[in-house]
């Protein structure tokens, strides 16, 4: 079956940076699409970043426009997310999900992915 897989998230100082990683693996028919997402404590799951494995074409939400750059590598069934100048807001779990639908254009919305990774813990402290 499909698995998605995150890693790279830890602790890191108000300013530092980070990048996570993604791999998505078991597939038969390629995904369309993979997107980020994070769930601080207590509050809803939101989008990040999401990319189309056809095109490139990328979303970023308003809360991080400017502190991160989704990129792919397709070779690799990997996905990237830098992120920069991160907050102490920004602590939370994050989540990869790939889409395995067609779609005419990138959506970044978590009810339009499918398979979901267990997500990589991101805490931003002095």
């Amino acid at each position: 079956q499909v698995q998605v897989v995150e890693s790279g998230g830890g602790l890191v100082q108000p300013g530092g940076s980070l990048r996570l990683s993604c791999v998505v693996s078991g597939f038969t028919n390629v995904y369309s699409a993979v997107g980020w997402f994070r769930q601080a404590p207590g509050k809803e799951r939101e989008e990040v970043s999401c990319i189309s494995t056809a095109d490139g074409n990328t979303y970023n939400s308003l809360s991080m426009k400017g502190r991160c750059t989704i990129s792919r590598d397709n070779a690799k069934n990997t996905v990237y997310l830098q992120m920069n100048n991160l907050k102490p807001e920004d602590r939370a779990g994050y989540y990869c999900a790939a889409q395995f639908r067609s779609v005419d254009r990138i959506v970044c919305h978590e009810n339009e992915y499918d398979y979901w990774g267990q997500g990589t813990q991101v805490t931003v402290s002095l």
